[in-house]
């Protein structure tokens, strides 16, 4: 528990997942406005990526559009033309039609106020004649285009539902209104309340509704025609796009419905009506078998089918003289109301900025019709909630486990399903889940994890050049920061070459030298030598008195390490004349070293405890690499490699086979060789017939033939009076001359020393 607390508490990937986790929900719980705003943005992109739907044939829309305009002059029209399409649509079969218009004010007809000067004046004259006071009354009657609205309405064989609205706050108010206008006015409208409300808990003290001031009804001569208004009024977004309609505004002590459901219910011979209150808010509103899911408080999301013209658009100037074919109002509901530019009720929509508020009534009565709705449930907060904490665990698990790219492609791809997943709800289950928060967590948490990983790198570099600065080139440094998990306690097996070179006769010239001249000589030494491991990017192990060791092949990987290891011994050897050179005119010792160069397969990595390791190779190829340098005294050699190590060189370096060996503490025999030259720098003459006789007293020798191999050996010296690898051969074929070998003899030599 421990571990875990201080884990939460320091910078690591768990403490990071878990606060991106922490912070995104907390955002969520209390809302950030500008992540809100996002997610209404990119609820509005499911419904373009969703496309088109094809709207309910019951629904048609009788539109005052541009057509009409030109034909029956400007807007408003006497009300006697909205009389004959109340007729119109009356006489050819609508069931309901519902007006997106507000009979506010009496319609003002010049006619009617000359007939009514006319008969004042009348009056005055006291004029009495019953046939003219006949024809004034005759007159008023005609010109009366409320009253001939009235009467059509009155007459209409279809439901007609007026629209009206409501003041829900007090800046829409041009002057306080009388509570006596708002008892009138809220009379006018009593009879479409909704009839039941159905509350879980009947002790319920909290209103969860839309409260609205007081309505705007049409006039009294109307509202005394037909009892059913319902009011037009949207409610948009903080971005001014219309997603919501409420479907219930209290005022005074009712519940009222808008003209779309009134019209549906209408259309479906008026069902049991009632509102469901649960104690959280708002259920939805029962209309008989039709259940219309809302939020608590009372709005419906408006599931719209597509961009504007939808549903049928039929111009009334086409409707009132005659154009259409007849029936093509039969057993529908017509919504009536403006699309013309400038006089009608722009809205703006997920769809298009330019959306008449008259479309956006048929969408909802197209809606509930259909059952169609889009759903906010309450278990999709908790789902919200899951994801958020689901996509913020799946990134801090997998990204620190993963490489650069392979978290980059990991978290889009997350954020792609994400989307999909949203995406694939909204539009086959009518579903609206969070997209923005979920994907916030997703995208803190990446970016959180990759900055420290970034700095985490960081410090797994400065530990890498502080670990190899000292110890390989810039070059092999700068190819393993791309694999710092090298630097792990551990190793493994691989195939490399190891090189070591001792000073000979060091310890016996230390004696003469004092401490600080002796320490100068070996850092000149191994600062040269060091300079030419590195030059065939060379591991350096380490120095341990006046030996040095060298990796080839390790850390970075090498497919020439044993061709790299030859190359920096020949370099070495070459490097120590000129300093033999310069040491021997300041009267300092003239140095020569030995180097044993081996290859096989080792165990390297990063060797020894938690307390403290380093970069190291071991095995029994090792343990012959060092044996080898140790060979080189017996034989007079400076450079010898054994058999592994001529086999990956052959062709590109000059090398005689010295004689076949099993070193102290090794039952395996091998063949070890001189490394002489690269095949770039040919050898003198003498020296190529000084090896062709090496070459075949070794033959001679290995066949017991003695005194050939001896003839063989001897000739070299002719040749090539410095070489000791020769006389050595010659005096071990003297003594086997005197005590020849018992039994099978392989030829192998075994050295009684290191």
């Amino acid at each position: 528990m421990k571990k875990f607390i201080k884990l939460l508490f320091s910078a690591n990937p768990v403490s990071i997942t878990f606060g991106s986790i922490l912070l995104v929900v907390v955002s969520f719980l209390i809302g950030i406005p500008i992540f809100d705003l996002i997610e209404l943005k990119t609820y509005d992109l499911r419904f373009l990526s969703r496309g088109h739907l094809e709207p309910s044939p019951a629904v048609v829309m009788a539109v005052i559009d541009e057509k009409s305009l030109d034909t029956e002059g400007r807007w408003p029209w006497p009300r006697s033309k909205i009389a004959s399409l109340v007729d119109t649509l009356s006489q050819d079969g609508a069931k309901v039609i519902g007006f997106d218009i507000g009979f506010l004010e009496p319609d003002e007809n010049s006619h009617l106020k000359f007939i009514n000067e006319l008969d004042q004046r009348i009056e005055t004259l006291r004029i009495s004649d019953k046939k003219l006071a006949d024809f004034i009354n005759e007159s008023k009657t005609k010109a009366d285009n409320d009253q001939i609205l009235a009467d059509a309405i009155s007459r209409s064989s279809a439901t007609v539902i007026l629209g009206y609205f409501f003041q829900t706050s007090k800046a829409g108010l041009n002057q306080q209104i009388d509570q006596s206008e708002i008892a009138r006015q809220l009379d006018r409208i009593s009879s479409s309340k909704y009839p039941l409300i159905i509350y879980e808990d009947k002790d319920m003290n909290m209103s969860p509704f839309l409260n609205a001031i007081a309505p705007e009804g049409n006039l009294q001569i109307f509202t005394d025609v037909t009892p059913y208004s319902g009011y037009f009024n949207m409610i948009p977004d903080r971005d001014g796009v219309v997603r919501w309609m409420p479907l219930i505004i209290a005022c005074g002590d009712g519940l009222f419905p808008p003209l779309s459901l009134l019209c549906v219910w209408h259309y479906l011979d008026r069902p049991q009506l009632m509102v469901k209150v649960e104690i959280y808010g708002v259920e939805g509103i029962q209309m008989g078998e039709r259940f219309i899911p809302t939020d608590e408080m009372g709005e419906i999301l408006i599931n719209y089918l597509g961009p504007p013209r939808t549903f049928p658009h039929y111009s009334i100037s086409d409707i009132l003289h005659g154009k259409l074919a007849k029936g093509t109002f039969k057993d529908k509901i017509v919504v009536v109301g403006s699309t013309a530019l400038g006089i009608y009720d722009v809205r703006n929509t997920p769809f298009s900025p330019v959306y008449p508020g008259l479309e956006v009534h048929a969408t909802i009565i197209d809606n509930i019709l259909q059952q169609n709705f889009l759903n906010r449930p309450q278990w999709a907060r908790i789902y919200d909630l899951l994801a958020i904490i689901a996509l913020g665990l799946l990134t801090g698990i997998a990204l620190p486990r993963l490489s650069a790219l392979k978290g980059l492609l990991f978290a889009s791809g997350l954020f792609i399903l994400h989307i999909m997943i949203a995406r694939w709800l909204f539009v086959h289950s009518s579903v609206w889940l969070n997209i923005v928060y979920p994907l916030c967590v997703l995208i803190i948490a990446y970016t959180s994890l990759t900055v420290y990983r970034y700095f985490t790198e960081e410090r797994e570099r400065k530990k890498i050049r502080v670990a190899f600065g000292r110890y390989v080139s810039d070059t092999v440094i700068h190819q393993m920061l791309k694999h710092p998990e090298q630097l792990e306690l551990g190793g493994e097996e691989r195939t490399i070459t190891v090189l070591f070179t001792d000073l000979e006769g060091f310890t016996s010239y230390s004696e003469y030298l004092t401490p600080h001249a002796m320490i100068g000589l070996l850092s000149e030494y191994f600062e040269e030598m060091t300079k030419q491991v590195f030059a065939q990017e060379g591991t350096l192990k380490e120095y341990v008195g006046d030996e040095l060791m060298a990796i080839f092949g390790a850390p970075l990987e090498q497919q020439d390490h044993a061709k790299r290891a030859c190359a920096a011994a020949l370099a070495m050897q070459k490097r120590l004349r000129t300093l033999r050179e310069i040491w021997t005119a300041m009267d300092r010792p003239a140095l020569t070293a030995r180097t044993g160069v081996n290859s096989g397969t080792m165990l390297v990595g990063n060797l020894g405890s938690s307390y403290r390791f380093s970069y190291g190779a071991l095995g029994d190829q090792v343990n012959l690499g060092s044996r080898l340098e140790g060979l080189n005294k017996m034989y007079g050699t400076e450079i010898l490699i054994g058999e592994n190590t001529a086999r990956l060189i052959e062709g590109s370096f000059l090398m005689r086979e010295i004689d076949l060996v099993r070193v102290k503490g090794r039952k395996q025999s091998v063949h070890i060789y001189e490394l002489l030259a690269s095949t770039g720098d040919p050898l003198p003459k003498e020296r190529d017939q000084a090896l062709n006789y090496y070459t075949a007293g070794l033959e001679a020798y290995r066949k017991q033939l003695w005194d050939a191999a001896i003839g063989h050996f001897e000739q070299i010296r002719a040749l090539w009076p410095e070489d000791q690898a020769s006389r050595v051969m010659a005096e071990r074929c003297r003594m086997y001359q005197m005590a020849p070998p018992e039994g099978e003899w392989d030829g192998v030599f075994e050295p009684l020393t290191k």
